[in-house]
């Protein structure tokens, strides 16, 4: 499958003339038909400087997380990968936005914002009964968004515990 990618193009708010351009890519890509090793490190990067939460994804799982995900959108200033988000959905009912992050140096422009706002947009979204999200630090972020705290429906299976009780269950 080609990557569809829509680029916009904002200026920024530094001194220089770089651009930012938002990427919503389709398939296994960040902006390219293919996914570039470049790419991939960049989001590495990216993920290491600006998301604690995700440090240490390998390339090859970034890779696949990419290839079953839709949307993905990334945020360049020109070759530089500044932003990226991605979500999961089944186009009408459910929907998980997933690896929100903005490069430190580019916080505080509205970037996030856009970003959110974009994944929202995309037609794989727009008619979405419910979006999750997931954040631990950043929820007052979120709710000026629109996104409100949710505790009575949130659970999480760990894979962990989820393998330790199936074992359990077998030998019993």
């Amino acid at each position: 499958m080609t990557s569809t990618v829509s680029p916009t193009k904002e200026a920024s708010s530094q001194t220089d003339s770089s651009q930012i351009c938002f990427c919503i890519a389709k398939g296994n890509a960040l902006r390219q038909p293919q996914q570039s090793q470049d790419d991939l490190l960049q989001l590495q990067t990216l993920f290491e400087q600006a998301a604690f939460w995700a440090q240490g994804r390998s390339l090859e799982d970034l890779s696949i997380a990419i290839a079953n995900s839709e949307p993905v959108v990334s945020v360049w200033d020109e070759e530089r990968l500044i932003g990226f988000a991605r979500a999961t959905s089944d186009g009408i009912y459910r929907a998980t936005i997933w690896d929100v992050a903005i490069h430190p140096d580019y916080q505080g422009r509205g970037l996030g914002r856009k970003l959110v706002q974009t994944v929202l947009s995309h037609p794989r979204m727009s008619r979405v009964e419910r979006v999750y999200l997931m954040t631990t630090h950043q929820q007052r972020f979120y709710e000026r968004i629109g996104f409100e705290c949710n505790s009575s429906t949130t659970m999480v299976l760990k894979e962990r515990l989820f393998m330790s009780s199936l074992e359990q269950n077998f030998s019993a």
